[in-house]
Order: structure tokens, then sequence, then C-alpha cells
């Protein structure tokens, strides 16, 4: 018999991670496996019960939840031949984007880990000069989309998407263009710049396709560089993110990188929605280094 663990964030999506945690474990039992449930009270102990039931001997780690919840599993299970899974019941479920896996259908998506299929998919990797190290599967960003999201973070209304866009106009009133230190394997420049996106997937923000060249298992990231540009003309550029048509735009390039090193004073980082550290930073790609669950 499989033995899985099921992470469970219940608060994700306004709640339908708890809402769908029963369907979860009643269809993996009914498909023979052993699911174990993994649940903790906040963050860090989420991750010390993953690594906890990894340690113990599984066959698989299942993140049900948003890309918060992946972004836990995930740190789980390097280091460890266990392959991941995502049932997506969060807000914005980029990874399950990035993976190509079923959303908004809680049936699928589990038909997906009974199968047993697997792939292997790239994994980002970021280290500060101040001693935080995780990994990544989506995107990690610097700028004004950290910047929103440090805002967003600290709001309670509205809830959903419409909190990042409340965000995103509160940000624009204050929001100042940095000057960055980029090296992308190990060519230097400086530029003034909105924003830095390092993709290991397309998308954030529920969609928004901040790196459209990016693809999860090509060896490489798609890095995005917004330079400085006015506010008016920023207005016009950044909601062309929703179809990633804004690296069109002159003052954006897109380039591929296996390591990224990024500088600014003042600025933090954000990967898979997550809050980082300030940089500076240092990332890498890492080619087929998890085994994940797929169609």
């Amino acid at each position: 018999m499989r033995r899985i663990g099921v992470l469970v964030n219940p608060t994700s999506g306004r709640g339908k991670g708890g809402r769908a945690a029963p369907e979860v474990f009643d269809l993996l039992r009914t498909a023979g496996i052993d699911a174990v449930r993994i649940e903790g009270t906040d963050g860090d102990d989420a991750l010390t019960k993953a690594r906890e039931a990894v340690a113990s001997g599984l066959d698989g780690l299942v993140a049900c939840g948003g890309d918060g919840t992946v972004h836990i599993a995930l740190q789980a299970v390097m280091g460890h031949d266990v392959p991941l899974g995502v049932i997506p019941v969060g807000s914005g479920d980029d990874i399950a984007r990035a993976l190509g896996l079923p959303r908004k259908d809680v049936a699928a998506a589990v038909a997906v880990v009974t199968s047993g299929n697997e792939r292997l998919v790239d994994v980002g990797e970021v280290t500060t000069d101040g001693g935080v190290h995780r990994y990544f599967l989506g995107v990690l960003s610097s700028g004004f989309d950290s910047m929103v999201n440090e805002r967003a973070n600290r709001m309670s209304f509205p809830p959903g998407q419409a909190k990042y866009l409340a965000a995103i106009i509160a940000e624009l009133g204050v929001f100042k263009p940095a000057t960055y230190h980029v090296e992308l394997d190990g060519v230097a420049e400086d530029t003034d710049g909105m924003l830095v996106a390092v993709g290991n997937g397309v998308s954030y923000g529920g969609g928004m396709k901040v790196c459209p060249g990016a693809i999860i298992d090509d060896g490489l990231f798609s890095v995005v560089l917004l330079g400085r540009i006015g506010k008016p003309t920023f207005l016009r550029v950044f909601p062309r993110v929703f179809a990633g048509t804004h690296i069109e735009h002159p003052a954006v390039t897109e380039r591929t990188a296996r390591t990224v090193r990024l500088e600014a004073e003042g600025q933090v980082a954000y990967a898979d929605g997550e809050r980082i550290d300030v940089l500076p930073i240092s990332v890498t790609l890492l080619p087929s280094a998890l085994r994940a669950f797929t169609l």
C-alpha cells in the first residue's frame, strides 16, 4: 500500500483547503492509499511536521492548499527521493498552472496523484546574504510587485485577488524605481528598474504571466526586467501582464539564465508568493531536481 502524506492548509482559498480535505482523503483511501494528514498551527509548524513525515517514510507528499502550501511541501521533500503532488485549492494556484495540473476540480487533481505518473521538473534555489535558504517552483520577484505583496499582506480587506489589486493602486502612489545590480550567469549590469522577476514558472498573482517564456523543465530561468518608466506608462503596461504581452514594450526585457544575482537597496524578494528576505540574493536553477505527480 502506498503511503502518502497530505499537507492540509485549512485556510487556503478562504477555507477551500479545509473544505476539500475530506474529499481528498476519501478519494485517496478509496484508491487503496494510506493517506496521512499533516497540519500545522502555522507555516513553521507545518514545515516541521511535513519534514518529520517525509523522514518517517512516504511514497509522496501532497499539498492541499494554495501556492504557499506547495512552497512548504517543496522545502520538506527537497533532498529526499519523494514526489510532490498538488491539490490546488488556493486563491492563485500558479504552481499548479506551471505543472499543467487540473484546477478547480479536486477529484481530477487527486486522480493525478493516484495514477502514480511522475515527471522531473526544475527547482529554483535562493540564498540571501542574510543566511536565508529556500527553494521555489514558480516565480521569484523583487521590486514593485514585491512591495505590493508587502502591502497586501498587511491588509485584511478586500479578500482574494481584489486585495492584490487594491494594494497595487495604493503602492503606485509611493513606489519609486530601484537601482539594481543584476548578474545573469556571471555577466553584470546596473539598471534602474520597476521590477525584476526570475521565473521557473510563468505566472504569479493568480495567472499574471510575468515570465511568459518560462518552462518548468527546460533547465533555464526566464528573467524579466522592467526598466524605469513613468507611472502613466506603467499603468498602461502592467495590466498586460495578465496576457504576457507586457514583454512587447521596449522597457521590458526577457532573458534566460541559470544563475542570477540581485542587489538593490531596500528591496525585498518574494518567491511563490512567500516573503524570502531583503536583497542581496543569489538564485540558482536546479535542473530536474524534483519528482512531481503529473497527468
